[in-house]
């Protein structure tokens, strides 16, 4: 086909390059789907650009217990998929799943995690899976340097972390590897459907495709009610800090800060109102870091080299909404606040569901956004 066409036939065309729509384009591809993957450029505001990059688990389905049990699926298939990324592309993705631990800096804390935890897996119908309260003296035979503030926390084995930038970029690879069509700048404007097709409008061109998935991010409450379905969303700013390089000490994850496989120090510990991409706001860092600091007393002495500020793609209880178009059959919404915890899942799982064309109820859908017209 010449450049200049202005309509391409496709099996699938997934809206959204970040690492949500890549996971599911390579899934696809691998379901023997021919996919197109619109990304709507660097001007996009990019969750994936900003993420923490957890593989988490513990915390996870407080309200909606089905959670707990697909966050448990796609953690137990992260191997098996760095792993296959890796024989793909070459690159490794510095998956690690170690176990993870929550901390608290008081008494009060500990107490208010261990009745979270209590209320978290005394749901009916929750998954049930180890995480346990451990006192300091566990915690300092896994954690070096432990500072004095630190009086307990929680651990689960099935929490790990990634290198995200890695992952994105070995996805690309991967969907490049496969023959996936990636179309850079081409924000989508319009989605029309007739006779069992979707007609997707860019600035650029006019693209032709028998399935759709909306995987957008924030952009997905305009898109979605183009084809009947509905992304009930609140998106929400947090902060990052990036220290310089330091010799590994931490070998766990700690849900607010982590050493990466490159010897930074990451720290993350912030839910803001607002949907600027742009705005650091420095009280908010300043208290992230003196946590940080009382939690391990050695990052006082590193230097910062980045910080930054990203938007969460958050529904609006914070779980994932996976729905399929009645009106519009062959039109399906991926949306989630997970993206690196549940690359697996998107890759393996909901890949083939839609390919199939249509979605398992059992194992999904608890995730459809008709939870929300229950009152």
């Amino acid at each position: 086909m010449t450049p200049q066409a202005t309509r391409t036939e496709f099996d699938v065309a997934v809206i959204g390059g970040g690492l949500v729509g890549s996971a599911l384009s390579f899934g696809l591809a691998r379901a023997g789907q021919r996919v197109v993957l619109l990304d709507e450029g660097d001007a996009a505001v990019r969750a994936s650009r900003a993420n923490f990059a957890l593989v988490w688990v513990q915390s996870k389905g407080l309200g909606l217990p089905e959670y707990a049990g697909w966050s448990i699926r796609s953690s137990n298939a992260w191997g098996e998929f760095a792993a296959l990324l890796k024989s793909e592309t070459g690159l490794d993705v510095g998956f690690e799943r170690p176990g993870g631990f929550h901390l608290a800096l008081s008494e009060a804390e500990l107490e208010r995690r261990a009745r979270q935890l209590k209320r978290l897996h005394n749901q009916p119908g929750i998954v049930t899976y180890d995480t346990e309260i451990v006192d300091r003296k566990r915690l300092e035979s896994s954690l070096p340097g432990l500072g004095r503030d630190v009086v307990g926390g929680s651990f689960c084995p099935l929490d790990g972390h990634c290198n995200s930038l890695r992952l994105h970029q070995a996805l690309q690879t991967a969907l490049f590897n496969r023959g996936v069509r990636y179309l850079a700048s081409h924000k989508v404007e319009d989605i029309a459907y007739s006779a069992g097709e979707f007609a997707l409008r860019t600035a650029q061109r006019e693209l032709r495709a028998g399935k759709i998935v909306i995987a957008a991010g924030n952009a997905s409450m305009q898109l979605a009610p183009l084809v009947g379905l509905v992304a009930p969303m609140k998106p929400n700013r947090g902060q990052i800090i990036v220290t310089e390089r330091v010799q590994p000490f931490l070998r766990h994850p700690i849900v607010t800060l982590r050493q990466t496989d490159e010897g930074t120090i990451m720290i993350g510990d912030s839910q803001l109102d607002g949907i600027d991409p742009d705005e650091v706001t420095m009280p908010v860092m300043s208290v992230m870091a003196a946590r940080a600091i009382r939690m391990f007393p050695i990052l006082a002495r590193l230097n910062v080299v980045r910080s930054w500020s990203g938007i969460r793609v958050m529904t609006h209880d914070g779980f994932p909404i996976y729905d399929q178009s009645e009106t519009c059959p062959g039109a399906f919404l991926v949306c989630c606040h997970s993206g690196v915890t549940l690359a697996a899942n998107h890759a393996f799982t909901l890949a083939s569901m839609i390919s199939s064309g249509r979605l398992d109820a059992d194992s999904v859908g608890a995730f459809s956004a008709r939870r929300f017209d229950v009152h």
